[in-house]
């Protein structure tokens, strides 16, 4: 077994062993399935006698289920946040670093080990909104689209995007360190500054050009489906939005985001002595 190898073992059985992570999955699970049920209702009610907007199935489909990444991302984020700001806390890096020295192969495990758990639990945050949209749809008499080779490929995306959240959140918590503040500012960013970026981005031209490039911008485009991004097709008063990324350049973006917090922990904190 190589280094590598053990440090991965090591650091998987180290999440494993705290209840953070699956905590986190029946959250975003349930979180996930109140907002796809609500937005499968919204969606199903605009295309009823009262003169509401008739969405294509596929379409309506996409954004009920990647509801998931487009409001849930926040949950990985704070996942990967927490479990470098709990083994500064708890400082159990020390002893990480005097059983592995290379803080480079430890941060290449933490980093593939926290990819696996943000994928977990944004299986969670799927199984919970197809679980409430797709039954919510063909109540409404809309098509789940279960059967359709496009909504998996959505699927795919969406735990891949929450897959890098984790990382990137990872990255925050190596650089903010104390574990209160991660979470403040996980969760004023990703539900109240970024929302009103980039709803208020879309009255001009410029601002909307730059708010593509916001992390959550990014993840839509890369999912391929979101309702903050299709909020002009949704109620004609609003401006129209610019053009999105594309799945490739969200991707891209996406990794950059996870480059840089990764590569900013590395330099300001983890190579210094960060116990």
């Amino acid at each position: 077994m190589n280094r590598l190898t053990r440090s991965l073992s090591s650091e998987w059985r180290k999440v494993r062993s705290t209840k953070l992570w699956w905590i986190l999955a029946i959250v975003l699970g349930a979180y996930s399935a109140m907002m796809a049920a609500m937005f499968a209702f919204i969606f199903g009610a605009m295309s009823d006698e009262m003169g509401g907007i008739a969405l294509p199935a596929q379409a309506t489909a996409n954004m009920v289920y990647a509801s998931v990444s487009t409001f849930g991302y926040v949950i990985p984020l704070l996942l990967g946040a927490l479990m470098a700001t709990g083994e500064l806390r708890h400082r159990t890096l020390a002893l990480t670093f005097t059983l592995e020295p290379q803080r480079g192969i430890v941060l290449l495990s933490k980093t593939i080990v926290l990819l696996g758990f943000g994928i977990a639990v944004g299986i969670a945050g799927l199984l919970g909104a197809i679980g409430a949209g797709a039954p919510v749809l063909a109540a409404t008499d809309g098509d789940p689209m279960l059967g359709s080779g496009e909504t998996w490929l959505l699927a795919l995306r969406v735990l891949a995007a929450l897959g890098l959240w984790s990382i990137i959140g990872f990255g925050i918590g190596v650089l903010v360190r104390n574990q209160a503040f991660a979470i403040v500012l996980a969760l004023v960013f990703t539900q109240f500054v970024e929302p009103v970026l980039r709803t208020g981005a879309q009255f001009w031209e410029w601002s909307a050009q730059v708010a593509k490039f916001l992390p959550g911008s990014a993840t839509d485009a890369f999912v391929g489906a979101s309702v903050m991004t299709s909020m002009s097709s949704l109620d004609p008063s609003l401006p129209e939005g610019s053009g999105a990324l594309g799945i490739w350049g969200g991707l891209l973006v996406m990794l950059a985001y996870a480059v840089i917090a990764v590569a900013a922990g590395w330099a300001l904190r983890w190579r210094r002595d960060v116990v």
